[in-house]
């Protein structure tokens, strides 16, 4: 039997409708690093959510095994806290001006929460831990001394901003939980929202009115207000208490 010259073969053109078998040399793995780690897994946060992130799952994204991962980020908790750090560094702050102190502290605060809400539900991660990753304390740095520069007492400052963290993460957090019951029902946001509230505006109302007549009585008004103007209302809340410190200099 005559043997075919496979080298022959090789060099007989494919017909045109037929894909050409590629010899490309396979691409060489980018060494693993914390920042590639940390890029993959807030590219996984923003397509997925944050339940999606493990170290598994980045593993996998990276072609490699989870134990590889190990010597660059030591657990899930420290890549949480990293991701959290990365995208606080997206974070564009005021420089501290006494006359203004007002402003600028609901100026960090919609940066705070718009940069939060662009990253899925990343806002959960805050919650239950105090942030120590560079880009966090830059942030509390100048919220902290935005807040003194206006003259705030120390002890008032340092603990106001605790509440004022609180206060974004958690606005933000409860918006992503809305997106994604949004995404599920498949309205478009403002539809869901209308849906949502008045189904809540039209229960209120229906509640027997000798048990609950302040709830019926006043459910416009509970049932009043987007959340951009809900949030701006809470900063509104804190910095007239924050006043409060300034003009009388008192220690609670």
């Amino acid at each position: 039997m005559a043997t075919v010259d496979q080298g022959q073969d090789a060099e007989i053109p494919a017909p045109p409708w037929r894909k050409r078998r590629r010899s490309t040399p396979a691409k060489a793995k980018q060494p693993l690093s914390q920042d590639l780690i940390v890029d993959t897994a807030l590219r996984i946060l923003d397509a997925e959510g944050l339940d999606a992130v493990s170290m598994r799952r980045v593993a996998q994204e990276l072609d490699t095994g989870p134990a590889s991962l190990y010597a660059h980020v030591s657990n899930k908790e420290e890549l949480l806290e990293l991701l959290l750090d990365r995208v606080s560094g997206e974070m564009r702050l005021p420089e501290p001006d006494p006359e203004r102190w007002r402003e600028q502290i609901k100026e960090v605060a919609h940066e705070i929460h718009r940069v939060l809400s662009a990253h899925a539900d990343i806002a959960r991660v805050p919650l239950g831990m105090i942030p120590t990753g560079p880009n966090a304390l830059r942030i509390n740095e100048r919220v902290m001394t935005i807040m003194l520069a206006g003259g705030v007492p120390p002890r008032i400052a340092a603990w106001a901003v605790d509440r004022f963290y609180l206060y974004i993460n958690s606005d933000a957090y409860e918006g992503s939980i809305h997106v994604t019951k949004q995404r599920a029902s498949g309205l478009e946001p403002a539809e869901y929202i209308a849906r949502f509230l008045g189904q809540v505006r039209e229960y209120f109302t229906s509640l027997p009115a000798d048990r609950f007549p302040v709830t019926v009585r006043h459910a416009p008004e509970l049932m009043s207000g987007d959340g951009g103007e809900r949030f701006e209302f809470g900063l509104e809340l804190m910095i007239r208490g924050l006043e409060s410190y300034v003009e009388g200099s008192k220690e609670a």
